[in-house]
């Protein structure tokens, strides 16, 4: 197959690209360039520099020739409302004169829902967005929170053993490795089930906050703390906006925070009826995040970030 991947050189493309290349498919590598781009190129894909995020480049000749296409966008802070719909008409603009027959979308947990649900409401407008394309089947993959996030939480274990965040302490909220997207990913592109709308929940477990102390607390052999901070909390926000974002920052934040305390967002299907993927969240605390843990419990001087902050003692 020829399959053209937006984000060829991020942490779920480059995985993508890498899987589909070895098993035999022509790959179009869309990047804005560099060392991570070369990679690709040395193992076979054919490079394409440009980018939906920014409109750069020759973009409706991004898809053309390709039978199948993966989608995604990288977030903007500085335009969180604005951003998604421009990509995502980018997107329907391009791929209406393609070639394409399938699309693979990356999306999220929420994206079914319309309302002010914080980050999520840019997943909705994604969604409906690229289903105005009516000869294109597509999959929305609806992806949990990255596992891969959790790193922000390295400093703060490390220096106050203790990990602070806005969501409820047993909440429990689905989790992905962004390796198991690729996987994932690579499986729909490559054998499409001819139906014109499908919708995945993509994620392996659900963990909430007090479990995933106690995970990372039985790997690192000592104890971890979880603090929970009300959304409403004026001191908080007040430092948040004088030395850590922006009031868009804070409103997407605290906004998706409380979609998710309210069971507003959430996974709907049974646990049982999501694709089975292979990464627990024990394996990637014990694999990828106790490295970077280490490497944090060494470091002489760890910059105050939002979440070193909010775990002081």
């Amino acid at each position: 197959m020829r399959i053209s991947v937006v984000g060829a050189t991020g942490r779920i493309g480059a995985k993508l690209t890498r899987i589909l290349l070895s098993a035999g498919h022509q790959v179009r590598a869309l990047s804005r360039g560099g060392p991570a781009l070369d990679a690709l190129v040395a193992l076979g894909a054919e490079p394409f520099l440009g980018s939906f995020d920014t409109g750069a480049g020759d973009l409706d000749q991004f898809f053309q020739g390709a039978d199948a296409a993966f989608l995604m966008v990288k977030t903007d802070w500085n335009n969180l409302e604005g951003h998604y719909p421009a990509v995502a008409q980018r997107f329907v603009d391009a791929l209406e004169k393609s070639t394409v027959k399938l699309a693979v979308s990356l999306t999220a947990m929420g994206s079914d829902v319309k309302g002010t649900t914080g980050h999520f409401e840019s997943f909705h407008r994604l969604d409906e967005k690229l289903n105005e394309l009516g000869r294109i089947d597509l999959v929305h993959l609806r992806a949990a929170w990255f596992m891969e996030n959790v790193a922000a939480w390295t400093g703060p274990v490390a220096k106050y053993g203790r990990i602070a965040w806005f969501c409820k302490p047993d909440l429990k909220m689905p989790w992905v490795a962004t390796d198991d997207i690729a996987w994932l990913a690579a499986k729909e592109l490559t054998n499409p089930t001819g139906r014109h709308r499908v919708y995945r929940e993509v994620g392996s477990e659900d963990v909430s906050m007090n479990e995933l102390v106690a995970i990372i607390g039985k790997e690192i052999g000592g104890p971890v703390e979880y603090r929970y901070i009300e959304t409403t909390r004026k001191d908080v926000e007040a430092e948040f906006l004088a030395r850590f974002g922006t009031p868009e920052k804070w409103q997407d934040d605290t906004q998706s925070a409380d979609a998710l305390n309210n069971g507003i967002v959430r996974f709907h299907g049974e646990h049982e009826d999501r694709p089975k993927l292979p990464t627990t969240m024990e394996a990637f605390i014990g694999d990828v995040w106790k490295p970077r843990y280490l490497e944090a419990a060494t470091a002489e001087d760890e910059r105050e970030t939002f979440s070193m902050w909010t775990a002081k003692d």
